[in-house]
């Protein structure tokens, strides 16, 4: 792993039953998350992804990318565009530095309406043979 190494990209279908299922473990039981109707009451076209969910499918990329035995230290994130029923998000990654066993990876998230989410995630991976 170097700084500069690119990540492959990865496609997440964006479906109603991610959204909701991503907001109940994680137990975030606002409207907006799973209710369509009070959701456009307050201004949203349909549900949408809580920040957790996103958290945690930015984590995914990152370990399936560097295996089971990356150990995830730091995930920093921030939201953009919303993630709706119906769309894709395309996770891209970039790894920025490289301190021994330990990395930090940019990662940007789009859909169809433009960035959902960039953020760094620190990673550290086990010595070979350990």
């Amino acid at each position: 792993m170097r700084a500069g190494d690119r990540l492959p990209p990865l496609r997440i279908p964006v479906t109603r039953t991610l959204i909701v299922a991503g907001a109940l473990a994680s137990r975030d039981f606002q409207d907006v998350h799973h209710d369509p109707e009070l959701a456009r009451r307050k201004g949203a076209p349909d549900i949408f992804m809580n920040i957790l969910t996103t958290n945690g499918l930015v984590g995914r990329y990152v370990t399936d990318h560097f295996g089971p035995a990356a150990v995830l230290r730091k995930v920093a994130i921030r939201l953009g565009a919303p993630n709706h029923p119906g769309d894709t998000m395309l996770l891209t990654g970039t790894v920025e530095e490289v301190a021994g066993d330990t990395a930090v990876v940019r990662v940007v998230g789009a859909n169809g309406l433009g960035t959902h989410v960039t953020g760094t995630v620190t990673v550290t991976l086990p010595e070979a043979g350990a």
